[in-house]
């Protein structure tokens, strides 16, 4: 699954410490999801989208679509 994580946040200026607090995850798990090495669990996707205020499928989207 990729993804637009990144960029959302660099729009806005958040480090992924910044990021990971407003999500209450670790540094870690925001590095890789935005690296593609993990998908989000559809909670957490929730609460990323409920954060940046754009549906879901504006911030993941599969790799095939």
């Amino acid at each position: 699954m990729k993804n637009r994580l990144k960029v959302l946040r660099a729009e806005r200026d958040w480090t992924q410490a910044d990021l990971a607090g407003a999500l209450d995850v670790s540094r870690q798990t925001v590095n890789a999801i935005e690296k593609g090495k993990f998908d989000p669990s559809l909670p957490l996707a929730f609460k990323v989208a409920r954060l940046f205020e754009l549906p879901i499928e504006s911030i993941f989207f599969d790799e095939q679509s």
